[in-house]
């Protein structure tokens, strides 16, 4: 039965299974994932998955929302946190109480957010690295750091994302640039500048990870990095591989690696490296 809006969380609590409570989790973090996403990471049956989330949506913790399809159709169901969502995570994270109104105009906002479909794409480069290690179980995704939080915790770049990759024993950090095909390649190539700085003030050194529409302009890409002379380690690929396996091409390289062979380094532990605190390198 579809919940109150202004219902006891305590009377939603025994529906909450700690799968869900993940869901909220990256929905807090992330915004934004599509059925399909969401099945991929947490569900092993779709039909199963589009059952609960429907169950979540009658308790009002998901909002969901989709576009009509050119030519007929409709788009995927793009889910987000509802009213008891924004709810639940505000009280798991010690955050002010939200209103009815602030939820629903955070989900007004997202739908209609200009740069909805590049969110989704750097959130689908993760969601694919969270898959593979769900595959795998020598591989773990430790850190998926969304736009906000990257440039909240390094301040002066802002990736798309950033992330820690593990295999075995070996972790590689990275930040994520998730190229729409929109910007100019010159533009494109300008960010390296910011990521620079970073490592000059004994940030981490960790490859900026572009990932590109087409292997064309991947192509020109590194006709254009083949100018520039700095520190940033850089790989390319495109959105139709796996990031979890060899498809990366470093800057000035002819063959493809992984991503747990590119150059990483957590930096210094200086004030403005969130990678360390008192006790040292953290997670």
């Amino acid at each position: 039965m579809p919940q109150s809006q202004s219902a006891s969380l305590l009377a939603i609590y025994p529906h909450i299974t700690n799968r869900d409570r993940r869901l909220l989790q990256l929905l807090d973090d992330h915004q934004v994932l599509t059925t399909d996403q969401i099945h991929r990471m947490l569900f092993l049956a779709r039909r199963t998955c589009q059952i609960r989330l429907g169950e979540l949506a009658a308790l009002g913790l998901l909002d969901r929302f989709r576009f009509a399809r050119a030519g007929g159709g409709s788009h995927p169901w793009h889910w987000t946190l509802g009213h008891q969502g924004h709810r639940f995570q505000a009280a798991a994270h010690r955050r002010p109480e939200p209103a009815v109104r602030t939820s629903r105009q955070a989900v007004d906002r997202l739908s209609a957010n200009p740069n909805l479909t590049h969110l989704l794409m750097a959130n689908e480069f993760f969601v694919r690295l969270t898959v593979h290690a769900r595959q795998h179980p020598q591989a773990r995704l430790d850190r998926w750091w969304s736009e906000t939080m990257t440039t909240r915790q390094f301040r002066t770049i802002t990736a798309d994302g950033h992330g820690l990759w593990s295999v075995a024993d070996t972790t590689v950090g990275f930040f994520l640039e998730a190229d729409t095909g929109t910007e100019p390649l010159g533009r494109v190539v300008a960010k390296l500048d910011r990521y620079a700085q970073l490592i000059r003030r004994g940030g981490p050194r960790y490859p900026v990870l572009f990932w590109l529409g087409s292997e064309h302009r991947e192509e020109h890409l590194h006709r254009l990095l083949r100018s520039r002379r700095d520190s940033v380690p850089l790989a390319t690929a495109n959105h139709a591989t796996n990031p979890a396996e060899a498809v990366w091409l470093p800057g000035g390289a002819t063959g493809r690696v992984r991503l747990t062979e590119l150059p990483s380094d957590h930096g210094q532990p200086v004030a403005d490296n969130p990678n360390y605190d008192e006790s040292g390198f953290v997670l």
